[in-house]
């Protein structure tokens, strides 16, 4: 778990996440907004200067609504080549933009780009934590941004709020913060007369409430939706998360009452189970016997003689979720098997899928290493 449990803490925090979101940074009208990008430089350095000992590692998105104008595209691309070439564009903008200003305040800065096989493949996780962990130790701040420029449709994480807890979990961050240009998730919008939601401790706190998409500027992938699932994707790893605006960052990071507080519930764990519970794109369900139920929660493997049904359309080694007879999730799992080849071996023991499906066939439809039991979130 985290040392830090209450917001009032952050200003003695010694590792801290920031995820600064692509509305905050740049607009279709003007690309990028500078007066936006210094204030929030402005809120980060004066942080680093009232505490020494802090780092910051900074999650930037906005390369792909940076690229808009000099391409003379005056909405984000759906098609993904017209958005790797805006991100190739307009992610040295960026960080000219970002080295330039950080400079100033005597910051050093380094790019680093991620995809989602960088934090999910284990021999890359390993490098690419052990640049995160250097750079910090050279007193540089990385600023991070997923790498739509060669990132392919099945590789993205899709938005950088979740690409920020997850590198919160990399480098065992004391918390995560998240800007956009929304100060605080709310029961309902204000001008319904929605009130703050202060903190959330669990799940109980956010039933009921209609969590809006993509914000007002419409230049991001993601929206608070994305933003609670990286709050929540955090605080199951045992890392706080406070969700608020850029424009409150000062306040958030003087520990003051501003926007959301996720409180850590969980311990840390590997980032590959992180992903297969919380961003894995599920292909299908199977279901189980109370037996094989029992067995998943205890994090044994799954069998195939546990085996109720299958349901979709997938190959080996997607990830499916594993579901009770009543149809409640418990687990995502990567299968062994196609989901006509689980269909097949479902119920049956080691023997008779030998002598069923040949040689090549056990028992085994979803291994221990590749469950992930289904928190409270």
């Amino acid at each position: 778990m985290s040392p830090i449990s209450e917001r009032f803490e952050l200003p003695k925090a010694q590792r801290v996440v920031v995820k600064v979101g692509s509305s905050s940074l740049t607009s279709i009208e003007n690309s990028l907004d500078e007066l936006a990008i210094a204030t929030i430089i402005d809120v980060l350095a004066k942080a680093l200067r009232m505490n020494p000992q802090m780092q910051i590692i900074l999650v930037s998105s906005g390369a792909i609504a940076a690229g808009l104008a000099p391409l003379g595209l005056s909405r984000r691309p759906k098609d993904l080549a017209t958005q790797q070439a805006a991100a190739s564009v307009g992610q040295s903008l960026l960080m000219a933009r970002y080295t330039e200003t950080f400079s100033r305040y005597g910051v050093r800065v380094s790019q680093v780009l991620l995809t989602a096989d960088d934090l999910m493949a284990r021999d890359r996780y390993r490098n690419a934590h052990r640049q995160l962990e250097r750079l910090l130790e050279l007193g540089v701040m990385p600023i991070i941004n997923e790498n739509d420029a060669v990132a392919t449709a099945e590789v993205k994480f899709g938005d950088n709020d979740r690409i920020a807890a997850l590198v919160a979990h990399t480098v065992k961050a004391d918390a995560l913060i998240l800007l956009s240009d929304v100060d605080a998730l709310y029961t309902k919008h204000p001008a319904q007369g929605g009130e703050r939601i202060v903190q959330v401790r669990g799940a109980e706190d956010l039933e009921g409430v209609s969590i809006g998409s993509v914000g007002s500027a419409g230049v991001g992938s993601g929206g608070m939706v994305t933003k609670v699932q990286a709050a929540h994707l955090a605080a199951a790893s045992g890392i706080p998360a406070l969700v608020t605006s850029a424009t409150q960052a000062r306040a958030a990071l003087a520990g003051e009452d501003v926007g959301t507080w996720f409180f850590a519930t969980g311990a840390r764990r590997s980032v590959h189970e992180l992903w297969l519970e919380h961003l894995a794109d599920i292909r299908g369900r199977i279901v189980l016997d109370e037996g094989a139920v029992a067995a998943v929660r205890r994090r044994r493997s799954l069998l195939a003689a546990g085996i109720v049904s299958v349901e979709g359309n997938f190959d080996g080694a997607d990830p499916v979720a594993l579901c009770d007879s009543g149809g409640a999730v418990i687990a995502h799992g990567l299968c062994s098997y196609s989901a006509t080849e689980t269909a097949a071996i479902a119920g049956l023991h080691s023997a008779e899928i030998r002598e069923k499906l040949g040689e090549s066939f056990d028992a085994i439809a979803v291994h221990a290493d590749n469950i992930a039991v289904v928190g409270q979130y």
